[in-house]
């Protein structure tokens, strides 16, 4: 047995021919390689039915040399699965012995005296084995005396030494490298089914969640808009810096030092320039109409304050589509506000209280544009594209957008009593519902009187909803007749025509002083 030096070719009993290279074990003769240590013989080394001479050799091949060449030249076979997981270095004289004992009895013959070439390579290492770690790493108890029986019947040589077992391994056995390989074989023996049943401790009698606060609102949003009819998109957390400029972004601490296209080069500073893209792609592709929504980071600053999570949403074209039952209708600005309405009230936030503003971004159509803010926070803006933007991505359609913060989405107050709140509660008694049109300026909000109603009386009054806002005809220049719609749930017991006029004065008296306006006769 020799290395190869490279070069030297060999016609394997798998009827090819491999070439071999530096360093992979050859068994030769004078004529050159004959075999691959521990992979397959040689062709012109192999028997036949004309045979009568046979050479029998028992090896030890190193593992990794051997693995190294099988890869190298592509072979799989039997000596190759066995020799790179390695084999006992005990075994050579003993199987060669037995391997003659069965040619001599099928095949007859004589036999010569057994050659050995090297030495056995040293094989005997001692592992430690702590008595306490079979409990403690397999929850099995385990008498040490036990323990030392185990390990005699498997073969090892254990000696007790204080506290330690140290233990030489059989050499049949290379697989056992440390303590946690002791321990199980100890506890295969005594049988894995006598593990005990043990209940992972609890801190509480429900289950942490899974997930955190920000998790669930992304989820919750996510499933909102997509239950209306809002297709979710996925894109880059960069784009063009030019881009990047037009929404308020573009600062060279948010640039790229490596960006994978010279088209993302820049952190965004909104989802909505990549909706817009998205948007232009479908477009170009006569797609005119469709929904589009993305829930992700947005950049402010390169500090780690400077992410933050936002759920964005682009309309284009119609919001409905021509029919028989009446002509197709644009998206506009009120396509935005219901989207962004309904992001935030499934990320909790406080939607009745928060008021609207007309505000407008320069990316934003003055006029047809507004805000959500709660105190100082905007929680959301939404509204119309500004048609210099729609120019710059090719599009000729109304395209409606909204973004709604929501790391600006305050956390729900915590009550410190204890008390559990029920999943459901079902009030046994019907609600009561009354109309209510108040005379008031044209310029004055409908949110204005919507918000003044519910906070009349926040314990009886659970819903306020504009359905009718009219000018013209029978309404004096400069004015317009709201409607709204009041309900009323009683708690205890059902409401007398009294108390029900007494909540209905309540709700007339804010409008009023809310608007300035008058109940209408």
């Amino acid at each position: 047995m020799r290395l190869a030096k490279g070069g030297e070719e060999m016609p394997a009993l798998d009827n090819k021919t491999y070439t071999l290279q530096p360093g992979m074990t050859a068994v030769c003769d004078a004529m050159g390689p004959q075999a691959l240590g521990g992979i397959m013989g040689g062709e012109l080394s192999g028997c036949t039915e004309e045979t009568t001479d046979v050479f029998v050799e028992c090896a030890l091949f190193n593992p990794l040399r051997t693995a190294a060449t099988g890869r190298k030249l592509g072979i799989h076979s039997d000596a190759r699965y066995r020799f790179e997981r390695g084999v006992d270095p005990e075994s050579l004289v003993p199987g060669i012995e037995a391997a003659t004992a069965m040619i001599l009895e099928l095949c007859g013959g004589e036999a010569s005296e057994t050659v050995v070439a090297g030495a056995v390579p040293e094989w005997r290492r001692t592992v430690a084995l702590r008595p306490s770690r079979v409990e403690a790493l397999a929850g099995i108890s385990v008498a040490n005396v036990e323990q030392v029986r185990i390990l005699q019947a498997l073969g090892f040589q254990p000696e007790v030494a204080g506290d330690v077992i140290n233990t030489t391994p059989p050499s049949w056995r290379p697989d056992i490298d440390g303590e946690a390989d002791l321990v199980e074989e100890v506890s295969r023996i005594v049988g894995f089914d006598s593990i005990p049943e043990t209940p992972l401790p609890r801190k509480a009698n429900q289950p942490a969640p899974a997930l955190n606060l920000g998790q669930v609102r992304r989820v919750r949003v996510r499933r909102a808009l997509a239950a209306r009819d809002m297709v979710e998109a996925v894109t880059f957390s960069f784009l063009k810096q030019e881009d990047a400029l037009r929404f308020g972004g573009g600062d060279d601490a948010l640039l790229l030092d490596n960006p994978i296209s010279a088209d993302l080069d820049c952190m965004r500073p909104s989802i909505i320039p990549n909706l817009l893209a998205a948007a232009t792609r479908n477009f170009a592709r006569a797609q005119r109409d469709g929904a589009l929504f993305e829930v992700g980071p947005t950049y402010r600053d390169p500090s780690e304050t400077g992410q933050d999570w936002t759920a964005a949403g682009l309309r284009w074209g119609n919001a409905k589509s021509r029919h028989w039952t009446g002509p197709a209708r644009a998206v506009d600005v009120f396509d935005a506000k219901s989207d962004v309405l309904a992001a935030l009230g499934a990320a909790g936030a406080p939607i009745e209280t928060a008021p609207v503003e007309a505000a407008a971004e320069p990316w934003q159509h003055p006029g047809r544009s507004g805000q959500i803010r709660l105190g100082k926070n905007v929680l959301a803006r939404f509204g119309e594209i500004h048609p210099a933007v729609l120019a710059a991505y090719d599009i000729d359609v109304p395209v409606v957008a909204f973004e709604a913060f929501l790391s600006a989405v305050p956390e729900p107050k915590r009550k410190s009593s204890g008390k559990t709140r029920s999943f459901l509660k079902l009030d046994a008694l019907l609600p009561v519902e009354r109309d209510f049109a108040f005379l008031i300026d044209a310029d004055i909000p409908a949110e204005n009187a919507v918000r003044a109603a519910r906070q009349s009386d926040k314990k009886m009054i659970t819903s306020v909803q504009a359905f009718d806002a009219y000018q013209g005809k029978g309404v004096d220049e400069g004015k317009k007749s709201l409607a709204i719609a009041v309900t009323f749930q009683p708690k205890d017991a059902t409401l007398t025509d009294v108390e029900i006029d007494a909540l209905s004065a309540k709700v007339v008296a804010a409008v009023e002083k809310a608007t300035g306006g008058s109940l209408r006769g």
